[in-house]
This record gives structure tokens, sequence and C-alpha cells, in this order.
């Protein structure tokens, strides 16, 4: 029964792929006769020469040698070798970014002025000669209005360089 099914539809095939489309075929020989195709040949690729790279060989772009010759990198020549205390013992408001801190007070006592620093929700009182932030920032003034403070940032070159940065008393709104 299956194989009749198949004979079928393959004589059905067939009798379409007859002389009835013969027009149609005509009129498209008739009209493409005088068409050219007009597709260009691709161009030529010319092989271009290998050319090594040899690292080793070349000045490092990126070095700060090429930047300013006569600096010598991580020397701090252009600062008289400053550099923080890498082995003094931390002061705990050094584990906070300046941005976060604020001076939420001041206290006397006797001639010295203390200020009140609030880092998260527990306060810290802070004379100058303590640390504050994480560019080992010395405090070198207190007053009633604000914490100044000296602080030392590595640039790109290596060279460390002091920086006067302030923490303003901060007013309730």
């Amino acid at each position: 029964m299956r194989v009749i099914g198949i004979l079928m539809l393959c004589l059905g095939l067939a009798a379409c792929g007859g002389e009835e489309h013969q027009d149609l075929q005509d009129w498209m020989r008739e009209a493409s006769k005088d068409l050219k195709g007009g597709i260009p040949p691709l161009p030529e690729i010319k092989p271009s020469a290998a050319v090594a790279y040899e690292a080793e060989t070349l000045i490092d772009p990126f070095k700060a040698a090429k930047v300013d010759p006569q600096k010598k990198v991580g020397t701090g020549s252009g600062t008289g070798g400053l550099r923080p205390d890498f082995d003094r013992r931390k002061e705990p408001l050094e584990a906070f970014p300046l941005e976060s801190l604020k001076m939420v007070g001041t206290l006397s006592k006797g001639k010295m002025t203390h200020a009140i620093i609030q880092a998260e929700k527990a306060l810290h009182q802070v004379k100058p000669g303590n640390y504050l932030g994480q560019n080992f920032g010395i405090i070198t003034e207190v007053n009633e209005s604000e914490v100044v403070l000296k602080e030392l940032v590595e640039d790109g070159t290596g060279e460390w360089a002091e920086k006067v940065s302030t923490l303003q008393l901060q007013e309730k709104k």
C-alpha cells in the first residue's frame, strides 16, 4: 500500500513538470539574453613583508625613563628620598579612607585641641601627630573647624609626594 502511494506521488510530480510553463520560460530567456554579469574580479592581494618583533632590544614606552630620562625610577631622587615608614604600627583610623571619616567636634584640654572623628559609628579622639586615612596622613594641626594633615602619595613613577588635606567640621543639618 505504501509503495502505491509513493508511485502516485512521483507520477503527480512528474505531471507538474510538463510544458504548461513553457511561455514563462521563453519570456525569461528573452528578457535575460542581453544581460551580462558585471562583477569585477577581486583585487590581487599583495603579500606584506614580515617584521620580526624583538621586545628585549626596544625601549619600553611605558617606563618613566622614557618620559623623563633624568629621573631615576623608584629612587625618590625628586623628593630627597621621602617615603612612608612601613615598619610603624598602624593606628585604628588608618584603616578608613579619608573620605569616609567625619570631624564631628573638638575637645580642648589645656592648650591642646583634640578633634573628635567619626569612623562608621565609632568616635575617636585625635591630636597633632596621630595618623589618619589610608595615605599615611599625619595630623599637623587641629583647630575649631578643621583637621589639617599631610599625606604621602605615590605617583606613577614610584616617587612619594606630600599632599596637604583637610577634614572639615561636619555641621548637623
